[in-house]
């Protein structure tokens, strides 16, 4: 069914060209007719004709066909003309060479079509070649579109990491010049701690001797009140019980003095406040010291005044030293006026 197509298809592509070359109609209708006949193998009708060209009357394509036969027949008989061969010899010459013509003809008809076959066959070949070719084509812009996609996409992402590096490089600079400025600021810090940490060893070395003198005074002002609780232990048990309880007082404060000596020595991470407790601590003492000191003096005057009454020429008035806690005895006193009396 496909070469009948073709075929048909090939034959009116022929008679098209026809058309165009021989614009005369008689014409036309002889070249159609030789056309089918030694091209295609068609015996050749007037309706076969008349669909073909379509051009004149039906009388035409009659008229031009029997001509076409008569110099057909006129061109495939052949004359032997000799002066020495007689008529009928000659007759059977011609008829021979033209059977050997037909034959020919025939023959060569037979090898035009297989030739024809042939040229259709790979005329068919050449078309699926170029159906597979064309689907190659096909899958090779598929596969190239693809790979060109493809490569868009990657030069896309090429871009992108290109631009992701370059931010990555200037986050890293920003960092590293952070990570520089933070190093400078350690370092001031570590130096600023080294100055602060010097002038808190030499506050507390300072503290440290005030302290010491403060203890020292403390210790001195002790010994000289028990000299003079010595000297006075006749003055009675209750005057006794005063100084010793002063004398407790005393040594508590001295062990609470030296206690928070210790707290501050082993509490160096926080200097400066501890130095001010330190501070506030011995400011305390000092006062406690002050408030002592004037206690031990209006002691002194009582039991001056309280000697000077009960035995007025045994011994001079001697200020005593501050003794801490030491109550005011005003009620001893009394109690030897009373004696006294």
């Amino acid at each position: 069914m496909d070469d009948v197509l073709s075929a048909d298809a090939a034959l009116a592509a022929d008679i098209d060209r026809l058309k165009v070359a021989h614009p005369k109609t008689r014409e036309l209708y002889r070249e159609v007719c030789a056309l089918l006949f030694f091209r295609y193998g068609i015996t050749p009708t007037a309706n076969r004709l008349y669909q073909l060209v379509r051009r004149g009357s039906m009388g035409t394509p009659t008229q031009v066909l029997g001509e076409f036969w008569a110099e057909l027949r006129e061109k495939s008989r052949v004359r032997i003309e000799h002066p020495d061969l007689p008529a009928d010899l000659g007759a059977a010459a011609g008829e021979l060479v033209a059977a050997l013509w037909t034959r020919a003809t025939a023959s060569a008809a037979a090898a035009l079509d297989a030739l024809r076959d042939e040229v259709e066959n790979a005329r068919v070949v050449a078309q699926m070649s170029i159906a597979a070719a064309r689907d190659e084509l096909g899958r090779v812009e598929t596969a190239l579109e693809q790979r060109t996609a493809a490569l868009l996409a990657a030069q896309v992402e090429v871009r992108e990491l290109e631009k992701a590096q370059a931010e990555g490089r200037a986050q890293r600079q920003a960092l590293e010049a952070e990570l520089g400025r933070s190093q400078a600021a350690l370092a001031a810090r570590d130096r600023e701690l080294v100055e602060v940490r010097e002038g808190f060893s030499r506050d507390l070395e300072k503290q440290r001797e005030a302290a010491g003198r403060a203890e020292d005074r403390a210790r001195a002002s002790e010994k000289r009140a028990m000299l003079e609780i010595d000297r006075e232990r006749t003055l009675g048990a209750k005057l006794q019980k005063e100084l010793d309880a002063a004398t407790q007082r005393a040594e508590r404060m001295g062990a609470d003095h030296r206690q928070a000596l210790e707290t501050v020595q082993a509490q160096l991470g926080d200097a400066r406040h501890q130095a001010g407790v330190l501070q506030g601590r011995l400011d305390a003492i000092q006062s406690e010291n002050s408030r002592l000191q004037a206690e031990a003096i209006v002691l002194r005057e009582t039991v001056t005044r309280a000697q000077g009454v009960g035995q007025p020429d045994s011994r001079p008035s001697v200020r005593k030293p501050v003794r801490p806690g030491r109550a005011t005895p005003a009620a001893k006193p009394a109690k030897r006026r009373k004696k006294t009396l």
